[in-house]
């Protein structure tokens, strides 16, 4: 073997390497994301005549009665993260989280800062990876297709 062909064969053996953090990335991603949108449900749930204030006079929520509103937000923002820890309809759970997202960042858009709106497109950027690659082999929906597989 000529040196340039030893040098890439070394290269991408050492890179496939990388692929066994790969599922500890994809829990890591899961938690994170997880933690950031339960505290908020469970902010709102601890402070509920606050939030119904908040959904009826600050935020625009498009399309949706204020309370209606605040319920199914502080709905989802409780049990789809469940989801996301479990790794159990993953790809529901994180869009979902889009959606939300995406709503809570146009209801008080005029009301974020920079700051706040690059934290939403952050959170927005980390649920595509899971919407799109899922949720990795440390999830129970990568169990449940291997079992619904094999039958």
């Amino acid at each position: 073997m000529n040196p340039l062909t030893t040098t890439l064969n070394l290269y991408y053996r050492s890179s496939r390497l990388l692929l066994l953090a790969a599922p500890a990335l994809d829990l890591g991603l899961r938690l994170f994301l997880a933690n950031v949108f339960f505290k908020s449900g469970l902010t709102k749930i601890q402070t509920w005549d606050s939030t119904l204030y908040l959904f009826r006079e600050e935020y625009k929520v498009p399309l949706l009665p204020p309370d209606f509103a605040a319920y199914l937000g502080t709905g989802a923002e409780l049990a789809l993260p469940v989801l996301l820890v479990f790794g159990l309809l993953g790809r529901f759970a994180a869009l979902g989280l889009t959606i939300l997202n995406a709503v809570a960042a146009y209801s008080y858009y005029d009301q974020l800062s920079e700051a706040g709106l690059n934290q939403h497109l952050y959170w927005g950027l980390l649920l595509a990876v899971l919407l799109l690659h899922g949720l990795g082999k440390w999830s129970a929906d990568e169990w449940l297709e291997k079992r619904l597989h094999r039958g």
